[in-house]
């Protein structure tokens, strides 16, 4: 039996496969994208695949503390519709 690798969503708090979360990344130059590889370099976060998840992440900034860098609102709306089509 295989080792399921566990992650923290930075909204909620909860611990959950990593496949059910959703990469965010800041690379060296400092651009944050999403990273549905899980596998880019750079700094990561993650984030429950939930619209309300995302909207307490926005609300806390979790994700700009996270990754210590301001995110652009086209960051949110790529998010929004990886959640929507995932």
């Amino acid at each position: 039996m295989r080792k399921i690798p566990m992650r923290k969503c930075v909204a909620t708090g909860e611990s959950l496969p990593k496949k059910e979360l959703l990469r965010i990344v800041r690379n060296k130059e400092g651009e944050v994208s999403v990273d549905l590889s899980g596998k880019a370099n750079g700094k990561g976060a993650y984030l429950k695949k939930d619209l309300g998840a995302l909207e307490l992440a926005i609300k806390k900034n979790a994700l700009e503390r996270a990754l210590e860098v301001k995110i652009p609102e086209t960051v949110y709306e790529e998010i929004k519709r990886v959640i929507d089509e995932g």
